[in-house]
Parts: C-alpha cells; structure tokens; sequence
C-alpha cells in the first residue's frame, strides 16, 4: 500500500506531465499557426505579383502599351526624296487628319493613330517634310483585277521609289479592306516605305490578304476617288492594273493635328 508521500509524489508527476502536455499543444498549435500565416502571405504575393505582371494595377494596358511605343525606322536603298527618319517615339495621344489635295479632287482622311502609331508616325512625318507634294499616283486597280485601289506615295511615278527607310506592319489582325480604307502598299510585311493606297470600292473577301496595314479612313473625297476609278487604267503593270487613264497628281499632303 503506497504511503502519503509516494502518493504525493505520483500526483506531482502526474501535474507536471499535464503541463508538459499542455505546453507541447501550444507550441504545436502556434506552429500551425505560423504556417497558415506565412502559406497566406505567400499566396496573397503571389497572387499581387500575377495581378502586376498582367497589368491589373496599371492605368489602363492600353495607355501602358501606347506609353512604351517605340517605332524602329531602318535605313533602305536610297530615298526618292531627301527626308529624315521619323521620330522614334510616335505622339500616341495624338489625332490626326490628312488633307490630300490633287488635280482631281481632295480626300480628307483620319488616320489611325491609336490602332497603327508607327505606320502614322511615319505618314505624319513624310507629309510633313513635303515628301509627297507634287507627285503621281502611278497605279490604278479597278474591279477586274479583284480590288478597286489608287496607289500613290512614289515621287519617281515608277512604283519602286521610297522614302530611304522601312519599317514592319502593324494593324493586321483581323485586316479588311472595305471603300475608303487607307493602306500601306508593300511587297513583305517588313518593307513598309512610302507608298499607300486608297481603296474607292469595296474588296471581295479573299482579293486582298490582311498583309498590307490599314491606317486610315476617308471621311470625305470618296466620290473623288470612284471618278478616278470610272475612267480605268492602261493595263500597264503586270501585277495588275496600270496607269489611271486621268492621271492623277497629289498637289500637297496636310496634317492636322488636335
């Protein structure tokens, strides 16, 4: 039979082992806690560098995209006219109009500048050196070739002559070419110069590949540019088309900007 101390004694064991007990439960519940904590934070910073890296705590992507715009004008064959190279970093707020006067008419354009900022940048820039005064649109399509355009933008009236310099497409995706689209006219996606067309007819699906980069609409002077049209062309150029039959002279290029 156990004494009063060894009794003593085993209740004492028995406390300090309910305290150890009671301190080891602690210990492990404050351990999970830290983890929950730290697996939180984790996914919270996760979670914010994602939301960052996918523009969600930028203004707009699009005001981000048109901020960091940055064109790339490389140095190609020689220039029909001295001109310098474009600024680099296009006036993306910018809106601008084109005013083409010719001998037959004039075309108001808007151009689009939010949708192909380098192709404008470069068009603004040209027009505004006098690149394109006094000089032939030496190409005509009309519905018999597939696609009803009036090409201009070479001073040498040849159909080769450029500005000294190239640059890549832009606006491509999803491209049609409906009555009073604006476009670059190029060989390769990369070769952009001077040269533009200006469709006065609507183009059957198929007839024009979204390669050439849209970046204007005419807004006046359509009717100008289906007279040209009407009156047809020589049949000269074996891609189609030739010389308009009313030859067709762009007396000056003006931009309005606001």
């Amino acid at each position: 039979m156990a004494t009063k101390k060894e009794r003593q004694r085993q209740l004492a064991r028995e406390a300090y082992q309910r305290r150890l007990d009671r301190q080891v439960q602690r210990a492990r519940r404050t351990r999970q806690w830290w983890i929950s904590s730290v697996a939180v934070l984790l996914v919270i910073g996760v979670g914010v560098g994602a939301a960052f890296l996918a523009g969600a705590f930028t203004p707009t992507k699009t005001a981000t995209a048109a901020a960091s715009t940055t064109c790339a004008y490389t140095k190609s064959g020689t220039a029909a006219r001295k001109v310098s190279l474009p600024p680099a970093k296009p006036d993306t707020k910018a809106r601008y109009t084109a005013t083409i006067t010719t001998n037959r008419g004039t075309v108001v354009i808007s151009l689009l500048n939010s949708k192909a900022p380098c192709t404008v940048n470069s068009f603004v820039s040209l027009a505004d050196q006098g690149f394109y005064n006094n000089t032939p649109c030496p190409r005509l399509t009309t519905a018999s070739n597939g696609f009803s355009v009036l090409q201009c933008g070479d001073p040498t009236g040849t159909g080769s002559g450029g500005p000294g310099y190239e640059f890549d497409s832009e606006n491509l995706k999803g491209a049609t070419y409906p009555a009073g689209t604006v476009a670059m006219a190029t060989d390769t996606p990369t070769t952009n110069g001077s040269q533009f067309f200006l469709v006065y007819e609507n183009t059957p699906p198929g007839s024009l590949g979204a390669t050439y980069t849209p970046f204007g609409t005419v807004t006046s002077g359509l009717s100008v540019l289906q007279a040209i049209g009407a009156k047809g062309d020589d049949n000269s150029n074996p891609a189609g088309g030739g010389k308009p039959n009313e030859s067709v002279q762009i007396k000056s290029v003006k931009i309005t900007k606001t």
